[in-house]
């Protein structure tokens, strides 16, 4: 730092105060002193706590805010003449918002937090002129965030785009050989020399089951992209959720009895059929069945309800609910579950298989469930108080459908 000469004090605090009275000027010229920086030199350091207030009478300097790790420091603005440079900490008695960084050689007037405090209690016309100065910088920084929002979302909003548009060109391409390796196996199954020996037909099985988890999860992907694209159309005609709800709880009688997991099906006498599109009402019922058994442990329970209720707008309809004895679902988590391939928590670590305990997959099955609900005019949502794999509090889905979906 260097001690600068020919500075006219009075003139360099009309710039940056237009209209302050004359003796306020000359007062706060006694409360200052000019100072001289090297490039380089940081004048503020974001997050510490310090008492310099800054008025620039020569040179420039960069203002920068450190975002994240990843993306690292943003410019938000360039400070030259007249420019006043860590008012806001001093103003809100707070750490540093940004860091300020010469550019090049830099003088400036400095003024101690006792001395601007005192000043700003003496003079109205310079608390107002640092207001409105703070808040057309606040304004400034407010319009350029929203113009990075706006960019990061259309550019986010494209990569979602390519990324739906891979997976639906995948999904077909996968779809096809996967078909053709299916009709092969079931054809080979077919030879009495496979039938007879235990050991291939044993092999045969294992591709057989292999390709059809693989065919599930393609399709899966298909439902997705449908719904994302809005090509998820329904088909309305008599559903019996009764009986539906029972055919699915036997269909997962063999996995449920590996893990010694019990499903309940309690229905209320007067649960109505509706009319919906079957196919994809049994469909959103499957998911929902097979994310409670794979958050449920060992020994624990899957309940699968339904009753009649009003919906919101007081149109007659059902409630179907699957309720867990499983690790249950942090708040943050209520929303998020439905949205494409979502994970809670480490995808590493999750053992593979359909309906094995935390079992992996792609994070599609509640994004179907809440397309289908939508598609009929209804909802789904979760209710949990909280994750605990100690005490398993578990989850309850509720999925609510109308008597009638809604014209399109």
């Amino acid at each position: 730092m260097t001690e600068p000469l020919n500075f006219d004090k009075a003139s360099l605090l009309s710039l940056a105060f237009k209209g302050l009275a004359e003796n306020d000027l000359r007062e706060m010229a006694t409360l200052t002193r000019l100072c001289t920086y090297p490039a380089d030199h940081i004048l503020c350091r974001e997050g510490a706590f310090e008492e310099i207030f800054y008025i620039i009478a020569d040179g420039n300097a960069v203002i920068t805010k450190q975002i994240s790790e990843e993306e690292g420091e943003r410019v938000l603005r360039i400070a030259g003449k007249g420019d006043l440079v860590g008012e806001m900490a001093l103003i809100q008695n707070s750490p540093r918002s940004a860091t300020v960084r010469a550019t090049t050689e830099l003088t400036v007037l400095e003024m101690g937090k006792k001395d601007f405090e005192t000043m700003l209690s003496r003079s109205p016309s310079m608390a107002i002129n640092i207001i409105r100065t703070t808040l057309d910088r606040i304004l400034e920084n407010d319009q350029m965030a929203i113009r990075d929002l706006q960019k990061n979302n259309k550019v986010l909003r494209q990569l979602d785009r390519n990324k739906m548009e891979f997976i639906q060109v995948a999904a077909h391409e996968l779809r096809t050989p996967l078909t053709i390796v299916k009709g092969y196996v079931n054809v080979l199954g077919s030879f009495p020399e496979l039938q007879e020996n235990a050991a291939l037909k044993e092999v045969m099985e294992g591709i057989i089951k292999g390709s059809e988890r693989m065919h599930e999860v393609v399709n899966t992907m298909l439902d997705v992209t449908r719904i994302e694209n809005e090509q998820l159309r329904i088909s309305p005609a008599p559903v019996p959720l009764k009986r539906i709800l029972h055919e699915l709880s036997g269909d997962f009688r063999k996995a449920v009895e590996d893990r010694n997991i019990e499903i309940i099906v309690e229905q209320d006498e007067d649960t109505p059929a509706i009319n919906a599109d079957p196919s994809l009402i049994q469909k959103a019922l499957y998911h929902l069945i097979i994310n409670a058994i794979k958050f449920t442990p060992d020994g624990g329970k899957v309940i699968l309800r339904s009753r009649p209720v009003l919906m919101d707008n007081h149109a007659p309809g059902v409630e179907l609910s699957i309720q867990d004895t499983g690790i249950g679902l942090d708040a943050e988590h209520h929303e998020l579950v439905f949205e494409k391939f979502y994970q809670v928590g480490n995808v590493s670590i999750h053992s593979s298989g359909k309906t094995s305990f935390k079992g992996g997959g792609p994070g599609a099955g509640l994004a179907i469930v809440r397309g289908v609900a939508r598609a009929h005019g209804g909802k789904v949502w979760v209710e949990s108080t909280g994750h605990d794999e100690v005490n398993f509090p578990g989850c309850t889905f509720y999925l609510h459908l109308p008597i009638d979906p809604p014209r399109h």
